[in-house]
């Protein structure tokens, strides 16, 4: 068995083929053994010497040549059966005894007995092995297979039942949840239950639970560029009316609370934004109280709605238009249709608790407002101080963006006059001063919003007063709200054109499907891609008295 193993790694490492090289490479030698012997021969029997000694030469010649032929002979039966048994062992072993060895008087000795001798062992260790290796492994004569045990001494392994532990409020209930341990099911569970909820991730894949409000939604299908080749009318604004707001919460339905710009405001660069903190009173939440002064000026100017499709404020046109970029602010407003006009009301979400330093950083919004507006209220070299974000001044105009008409409130921060008299509008805004990792993010949302917010109202300038991260101004810069789309043009960061067709199409799918006397909320979920139309419960009451003052005043 020992033998037939060694053949066996030799065959499968090819030992075997480089013996058979060696084997053939000692019979070549021998050969050439044999050639030297009868050439030393030949020249013993040619040179002069003595008869006998001739004779004796010749007989030894002889002697040594049938030993060799013998030699030779049986190395070649050797080599052949070396080739076919394919054992190293057996032709490693006879290669000393193949050589034919010369003694020192000249005479050749012989061992072809002994290799007659290993022929006929190699032959044996041969038939032996072949009857080794065409044994039946597995039959009765095998010692080693009929000692084994026909049952095994060790169990059968058991496999655990598959058990999801990483999700386990998917799928608790309805399609593939058998409660059998054996993990999801493929067929659905039999019987009346509910399918199962929030299949999937994201919302690519919701086919969930919706709310029971929803009415019907808009999704963001229209890629970038389809957006860009569409042209959108947008009419000049046109200013209708206006109301003031003072302090202590009293509208007046003109322009008391206008303020007018401080041309020389660069003289101001490096004031404290810091003062006045103390005194400074925050804005309100009116609600739809705001709105009600909005419809209220409109009465109060008898301008017609029955050609308009939209009254709103200018901050859900804001919001709407910049979710065509930004998908990272939620918001929502209130839908209401009457008599043929949708009256957008603002909603105020709810918002974190505002730190001290949040409400700091609004104080400087309005302290910059009132450094770089005139108030003759404050003598020269006067600091700023009771500051009342309350107050403020409202214009009411009338556009056009694509086939519907909009009459909006816009609030405005200042205004200033051309030479010739001709008033126009100015909006001011402050921003944290530009660093080379800032100013991307501030192109691509900041100047977004400012452009919005003044494109929309017809303000031809934009104020924004930079400062350092302590309040302090550090700059400021008037922009062109025409000029603001080809800075940004140039890096591909938003395209003007691209708000205005969103907008359009935003407007077209909210008109055609919200319902006469039906009251609606219209939502924008963060980094959502679809807008959501929710059934509203109750319409506000600033918007119910509009609506009847309009019926009484309009009956003989």
């Amino acid at each position: 068995m020992e033998a037939k193993m060694t053949n066996r790694l030799k065959r499968l490492f090819g030992e075997e083929e480089d013996e058979d090289e060696q084997q053939e490479e000692e019979n070549y030698s021998n050969h050439q053994d044999e050639e030297e012997q009868r050439q030393r021969q030949e020249s013993n029997q040619s040179s002069p010497s003595s008869a006998s000694q001739s004779s004796s030469s010749t007989s030894s010649g002889a002697a040594g040549a049938a030993a060799s032929s013998s030699s030779s002979s049986g190395s070649s039966s050797r080599s052949s059966s070396s080739n076919r048994s394919r054992s190293s062992g057996s032709g490693s072993g006879s290669g000393s005894d193949r050589e034919a060895d010369e003694d020192d008087t000249g005479e050749v000795i012989s061992h072809s007995n002994n290799d007659y001798n290993n022929n006929n062992s190699s032959g044996y260790h041969q038939n032996e092995e072949d009857d080794d290796e065409y044994k039946d492994l597995f039959g009765s004569d095998n010692e080693d297979y009929a000692k084994t045990l026909s049952k095994s001494r060790f169990p059968v392994p058991v496999l655990p039942p598959i058990r999801n532990t990483n999700h386990q409020t998917r799928g608790g209930f309805g399609r593939g949840r058998w409660q059998n341990d054996r993990g999801a099911g493929i067929l659905p569970r039999p019987g009346p239950y509910p399918p199962r909820q929030n299949y999937g991730y994201g919302s690519k894949f919701f086919n969930g639970h919706r709310d029971e409000r929803f009415v019907s939604e808009l999704k963001f299908a229209k890629s970038e560029e389809t957006l860009a080749r569409k042209c959108i009318a947008f009419q000049e604004p046109c200013e209708l009316a206006c109301f003031s707001r003072v302090e202590g919460g009293d509208v007046y339905f003109d322009d008391r609370s206008l303020r007018l710009f401080k041309r020389l405001i660069t003289e101001d660069v490096g004031a404290d934004l810091n003062q006045g903190f103390d005194t400074f009173t925050e804005k309100k939440d009116l609600g739809s109280q705001g709105f009600g002064d909005l419809l209220a000026s409109i009465r109060n100017k008898n301008i017609p709605l029955d050609r308009m499709h939209f009254v709103t404020y200018r901050n859900n046109l804001n919001k709407i238009m910049a979710t065509a970029y930004l998908r990272n602010e939620p918001w929502e407003m209130g839908v209401h249709k009457r008599k043929g006009v949708v009256y957008l009301d603002v909603h105020k979400l709810p918002e974190r608790p505002q730190s001290v330093l949040d409400r700091r950083r609004c104080y400087w919004g309005y302290c910059f407002e009132s450094l770089a507006t005139e108030d003759p209220r404050r003598s020269d070299g006067e600091g700023i101080h009771h500051v009342d974000a309350n107050v403020e001044y409202c214009a009411v105009v009338k556009t056009k963006l694509g086939a519907h008409r909009v009459l909006m409130g816009a609030e405005m921060d200042c205004c200033d006059s051309t030479d010739d008299g001709r008033r126009f509008y100015v909006e001011l805004k402050t921003s944290r001063e530009l660093e080379y990792h800032t100013e991307e993010k501030y192109e691509r949302e900041k100047l977004l919003k400012f452009w919005i917010q003044s494109f929309l109202a017809g303000v031809p300038y934009i104020v924004v007063g930079y400062r350092d991260d302590a309040g302090r101004l550090v700059r400021t810069e008037r922009l062109r709200t025409k000029d603001i789309t080809h800075r940004v043009k140039m890096k591909n960061y938003w395209q003007g054109g691209v708000c205005l067709a969103f907008a359009d199409e935003v407007l077209c799918w909210l008109y055609g499907t919200v319902k006469e006397n039906e009251d609606y909320i219209l939502q924008f979920t963060q980094h959502s891609t679809r807008l959501e139309l929710l059934q509203a419960q109750s319409c506000p009451d600033a918007i119910t008295d509009h609506v009847q003052q309009l019926n009484s005043s309009t009956i003989p």
